[in-house]
């Protein structure tokens, strides 16, 4: 982060008018992305552990990679992993290379849901694409 007194430190008022645009742009999304996943019968943080669990690599995360992914407490992904399974939206497998480990993966139910909302998701971004680029722009 630029100091102060750091040479390109200054900001100019049309900066703060952008990274002010950009941080409501943010939140409009953040807005959609809730509400889009509350009409689909799940809360924005399941819907945000299905997608951290569908976008790994293998399909499939620890309690500790799930914690560190929506940036909460490992009790807290312990805790929102047993909703999911509760809700028959994860299951829990051992590891192929640690069988003391669990790992989490989506049932067919959570995958129908989550590509609902990502086809939903993936439209509105690409919408806001060229708002976004324009305003990053500005930055410049």
């Amino acid at each position: 982060m630029a100091r102060h007194n750091e040479p390109g430190s200054c900001l100019s008022d049309k900066d703060y008018k952008t990274l002010a645009e950009i941080r409501a742009a943010l939140r409009r999304f953040t807005h959609f992305s809730e509400n889009a996943a509350r009409a689909a019968g799940l809360t924005p943080q399941h819907h945000q552990a299905l997608l951290a669990i569908r976008g790994a690599p293998d399909r499939a995360l620890s309690i500790g990679e799930l914690a560190e992914f929506l940036l909460i407490q490992p009790h807290s992904a312990s805790e929102l992993a047993d909703r999911l399974t509760a809700l028959a939206l994860v299951s829990r497998q051992p590891s192929t290379t640690d069988r003391r480990m669990m790992r989490l993966h989506l049932t067919p139910s959570a995958e129908k849901a989550l590509r609902g909302l990502s086809l939903v998701h993936r439209d509105e971004l690409r919408r806001l694409r060229p708002l976004l680029g324009d305003m990053l722009a500005q930055l410049d």
